[in-house]
């Protein structure tokens, strides 16, 4: 099963639009999981409608609106992968030990929020920051990652970095 993770889409303060290569990447993915900051209801509708399976949360900059139509944290298993979806998971230093605590019996934690890639290990616990599509902060270029789930296993981890935009 392949899986693209997203976060901190931030349309439309950041970008009229998702790049093309992330829409793409939707289009191939059995299940999309996105990890809060959508900012507008639209995009949480034009990844619904594209999408296999969605698993998303809402995030700091998210309002009302999407607050009613997606949780704080989203679990899921996918292909025997426990998976648990949060926004921000608080400061880069001792993020694995508080996280590993926080979801003990969680395989993958997907997470947002800095809009830094990040892809680490806490005991069993896999922690992964797709970064953002659509703005790169510190980052020399926006990105998501795809990655592969069977077996029981999370696997392929890839980091996609988008070219600039003109």
């Amino acid at each position: 099963m392949r899986l693209l993770l997203t976060s901190d889409t931030h349309l439309p303060t950041r970008a009229a639009s998702l790049p093309e290569a992330l829409m793409t990447a939707v289009d191939g993915a059995d299940a999309v999981i996105h990890a809060g900051d959508w900012v507008d209801e639209a995009t949480l509708d034009l990844l619904e409608s594209r999408s296999h399976r969605l698993i998303g949360v809402c995030g700091n900059n998210d309002g009302p609106g999407l607050r009613l139509r997606l949780p704080e944290v989203a679990y899921a298993e996918l292909e025997g992968v426990r998976f648990a979806v949060v926004h921000e998971t608080g400061a880069a230093s001792g993020r694995e030990r508080r996280c590993a605590a926080r979801f003990p019996d969680v395989d993958v934690l997907v997470f947002g929020h800095s809009h830094i890639p990040w892809d680490t290990t806490a005991g069993r616990l896999r922690l992964l920051n797709p970064g953002s599509p659509t703005d790169r902060r510190r980052q020399p270029l926006c990105s998501f990652m795809t990655l592969t789930v069977a077996d029981g296993k999370a696997y392929d981890a890839t980091l996609h970095r988008l070219p600039p935009r003109r």
